[in-house]
């Protein structure tokens, strides 16, 4: 039996395959349009075709994300909240805290001994502390925003950031470029700065270690380093911090079909191509 699970997030939407042992079969990225719908297909198709299996060998599939009302052809749609909680678990089952730093949001999440949701917290009402604001800054500063992780830990002396409106902030930057502030030392300030933010915030539910930093975030060393320095204690990175939603997502889909609670797979096709 094969599962798969699909995360439609604000900038990213990812989908992952495993089979009955949770093995991850496939896993597929794509860039989250207008059209929720239509990419959710997309990529599942993907997905479905990496790892070489037929649409009806699946399962059961979950759809999690802020998008997940858009997957007509998923059996169940859980919250990102639980399916980030499960794909953590299973990377890391030691981890006690999450702190998830996306597109639009961030969010933070403890576990108890079982890899349970005992409490959680989130910012999604704010750019700030999320990829979005390191993306307005990133474009202010002329850098692409992959190399602004390793131009921070080639300062000599951060510039401290002190906006956490991206609004402000662009404006703050743009201040400190004419006042001849360097690059690299603008760009730790920022990873400080938003290091803070998201600390202060996670800290609101406790932090326990071990730590696991997920989403597009946890790409940028110089934030990293700089959340690590905040906590005084290393955190812990998957392989591929995107997919961890999706991940959780097909496991609780093997979960749910395990326990017997997952219903029988009636889904509606008409008008749906997964092979093309």
């Amino acid at each position: 039996m094969t599962f798969a699970g699909i995360d439609i997030g604000s900038t990213m939407t990812k989908a992952a395959v495993v089979d009955s042992d949770g093995a991850v079969l496939a896993t597929v990225i794509g860039p989250t349009g207008a059209a929720h719908r239509h990419l959710a297909l997309t990529v599942m198709d993907e997905a479905i075709k990496k790892a070489g299996l037929a649409f009806d060998r699946l399962a059961f599939i979950v759809a999690t994300g802020y998008g997940r009302m858009n997957v007509p052809f998923a059996d169940k749609q859980i919250t990102e909240i639980t399916c980030h909680a499960r794909g953590i678990r299973a990377i890391f089952p030691a981890a006690r805290t999450v702190m998830d730093i996306g597109g639009q949001d961030a969010k933070g999440i403890r576990l108890d001994s079982e890899g349970k949701v005992v409490n959680f917290i989130m910012n999604d009402k704010c750019a700030a502390g999320t990829g979005r604001f390191l993306e307005v800054i990133a474009e202010t500063l002329g850098i692409g925003l992959s190399d602004m992780g390793g131009l921070s830990l080639t300062a000599t002396g951060p510039v401290k950031i002190s906006n956490t409106c991206t609004v402000f902030a662009e404006h703050e930057v743009t201040s400190r470029l004419a006042e001849g502030a360097a690059i690299p030392d603008i760009a730790a300030g920022l990873c400080e700065s938003i290091a803070t933010r998201v600390v202060t915030m996670v800290r609101n539910i406790g932090i326990e270690r071990e730590m696991a930093v997920t989403g597009g975030g946890a790409k940028n060393i110089g934030l990293i380093k700089a959340i690590e320095d905040a906590v005084r204690f290393p955190v812990l990175i998957p392989p591929e911090p995107l997919l961890t939603g999706a991940l959780g997502a097909a496991l609780m889909g093997k979960d749910l079909v395990a326990r017997g609670g997952a219903p029988d797979r009636i889904r509606k096709l008409e008008g749906i191509t997964f092979f093309r």
